[in-house]
């Protein structure tokens, strides 16, 4: 018993000693270390930390460009400044960052830190007189060593969820002198520990042209992986033919956590020849968009499931492919291809994916085709239109173009369907004819990409800039006029890089208090428009279904606390969204913080000692320009 004491009263000892220590090393930081190689861990450094995000993991249009800290749910977390320099750049906003704040740093870099609660009383107090000077929540400032210096390991801020941030934590960027991220993880950062290799789930094929076969069809197919210790295979060989084109899908993780995180380096091996090599090191956040000619994205707009293609598509510009042959792509011919696809996290771990492609004659016939439940259905997979047809529709199909018509016969067959390929580079058709059955394609033009392209017609103008695409577009255009007017414009499986400027010429009565909106499913995504002469011009980065809808309710603000020392609000509206709002205390400017994830907007008073009275006064405006406004007298 007088053991178990003492090795208790030693331990409870050792545990006081440590933490003691760990509060002494942040009071006694090194703060003069000007090594580009010693960065301090923004949150908490010398405590073991963890990671909702990694730099260069895949997101739904950008490629992540630091990492994301956790605060444990945690908002007031003191946030450090990772080494000596100057505040360069503040930034407020309503989205991205939220309040972010830069410092540049003697070597050239500059550290960002995004979604915070709240800048350090000096920096915080600059920022709300010159909110209230330009009379504006969102504000970019500028500036120059001497006005805020800081040194290693000062509190600059405290962490928060502003902006896009979807639950309370810390963005951390290092960036270079181009203004290039560089993944922080290559700074040794003893807070964050990472001993799991790449996890993956599963793997993609696609056939590169109309002659390429996978498993004898044409197509995109899936096949989950099998687990082996910390590697992974397909335990069944491929039958491919022509040019294949290989998808992973997979993610990192961290230790002690479930996020999941982005994988930097991926290798791919046909044989003993190395043909692919992704390695994610910087982000140029001019490309940072281009992820979308990397990942598979119709898949990723289906299903939502970020797939990394193993070749460089067409378009594909992205600086990361050093090593890579023949755009990652394999060809199958005569021989077995073993495959293996390696992959290594920013800490060194390592796992592997092994598979074998076995080459395999494309019959005309094939038995494992699956039997579809509709008798005649179509899908555009890339250059490729492909139709699915009863054999009981007949064995042929007739393309129907301007020029003429051409008898086509099924590229393979099925027990029970027939699949009939159409190549959209060398001729668009206007409709295909199955028996009875007949698709209108609505094709009007093939766009190039590259270059300037306007396409005209009496239903609509789209203005192709020069960086519109990324490959070439087979412009469909339709419209209809039941319940509504739609206008549908392109196919969602085209990605688009900048902005079209789109003009419809409606055939219904509208007046210019109408605007354009994106359908969305249930929703409808605000898009705006200039009327001109009967027509409206907007710009959009998507294609889709577009509708002129009147926006005549004003938004809604509700009360939730205006005393002398609250005021706040939840703002709504119902169809065009807040375009913006603004307060006065006694016809004075009053700064409002607004946050778009909960509705919420609250007062700011330029002095903080002085309560809010007198004449209170809300006004909030949508994008039709409906407004809305509260008044209450503050006693």
């Amino acid at each position: 018993m007088r053991l178990s004491k003492f090795i208790a009263f030693v331990f409870l000892f050792i545990v006081k000693s440590s933490f003691a220590q760990y509060v002494a090393s942040e009071d006694n930081i090194d703060r003069t270390s000007t090594s580009e190689d010693t960065y301090l861990f923004p949150v908490e450094p010398g405590s073991p930390n963890l990671l909702a995000g990694t730099m260069g993991e895949l997101r739904s249009n950008h490629f992540h460009s630091g990492i994301d800290v956790r605060t444990n749910g945690r908002i007031g977390v003191p946030i450090r400044s990772a080494q000596q320099g100057y505040v360069s750049r503040i930034s407020i906003s309503t989205g991205g960052y939220g309040n972010a704040l830069y410092i540049t740093h003697p070597n050239g870099h500059t550290t960002v830190y995004g979604h915070l609660d709240r800048f350090e009383k000096k920096i915080a107090d600059y920022v709300k007189r010159e909110q209230y000077r330009k009379k504006s929540f969102d504000i970019n400032l500028y500036f120059k060593s001497g006005t805020f210096n800081i040194n290693r390991g000062d509190t600059v801020a405290y962490s928060g969820n502003s902006g896009g941030s979807s639950g309370p934590h810390l963005h951390f960027d290092i960036r270079d002198k181009n203004n290039e991220a560089l993944n922080p993880l290559i700074f040794n950062f003893g807070e964050v520990v990472d001993n799991i290799p790449p996890i993956v789930q599963k793997i993609a094929f696609r056939t590169m042209d109309i002659n390429s076969r996978i498993n004898d069809q044409f197509g995109r197919f899936e096949f989950y992986v099998v687990k082996e210790g910390d590697n992974y295979k397909l335990p069944f060989p491929i039958l491919a033919s022509g040019t294949i084109g290989i998808e992973l899908l997979g993610h990192d993780r961290l230790d002690n956590s479930r996020s999941k995180c982005g994988i930097n380096h991926i290798e791919m091996f046909a044989g003993d020849q190395r043909v692919f090599k992704q390695v994610i090191d910087k982000v140029n956040f001019g490309e940072t968009r281009n992820i979308l000619t990397l990942m598979d994205y119709t898949t990723l707009k289906n299903s939502g499931e970020r797939y990394n293609k193993l070749y460089v598509d067409d378009g594909n510009d992205l600086d990361y492919y050093a090593g890579t042959k023949n755009k990652g792509m394999v060809t199958v011919k005569a021989d077995d291809v073993p495959i293996k696809i390696l992959m290594k996290d920013s800490y060194g771990n390592e796992s592997e994916v092994n598979l074998s492609l076995k080459p395999s004659t494309p019959p005309t016939e094939v038995n494992t085709m699956a039997p579809s439940s509709r008798n005649f259905s179509h899908q555009y997979i890339e250059n490729i239109l492909e139709i699915n047809s009863s054999r009981t529709l007949g064995d042929s199909a007739i393309a129907y173009f301007s020029s003429g018509s051409e008898k086509v016969s099924p590229a393979y067959s099925g027990k029970s369907h027939h699949i009939f390929l159409f190549d959209l580079r060398k001729k668009l058709p206007d409709s295909v004819k199955v028996g009875d059955q007949t698709l209108r394609t609505d094709f009007k033009d093939m766009i190039p990409a590259g270059v300037p392209y306007k396409y005209y017609s009496d239903l609509v103008d789209i203005n192709f800039s020069r960086s519109s695409l990324y490959d070439t577009v087979f412009l469909r255009v339709k419209h209809s006029n039941k319940d509504k007017e739609v206008f549908s414009i392109g196919d969602s499986i085209y990605p688009i890089n900048r902005n079209l400027s789109i003009t419809l010429k409606p055939r219904g009565s509208y007046t210019e208090k109408f605007s354009v909106y994106r359908s969305a499913g249930r929703y409808f995504q605000y898009m705006g428009g200039t009327w001109s002469n009967g027509k409206i011009t907007f710009s959009s980065r998507d294609f889709g279904d577009f509708v002129l809808l009147e926006d005549t309710n004003a938004p809604t603000i509700r009360k939730i606390a205006v005393n002398g020392a609250a005021a706040r609000f939840k703002i709504y509206d119902d169809l065009s969204g807040i375009a913006y709002y603004e307060a006065s205390i006694n016809g004075e400017w009053l700064l409002m913080n607004y946050d778009y994830k909960t509705n919420m907007i609250w007062a700011e008073r330029q002095d903080s000692k002085v309560a809010l009275k007198g004449d209170l006064s809300v006004k909030v405006v949508d994008n039709a320009g409906n407004e809305n406004i509260y008044k209450e007298k503050i006693p």
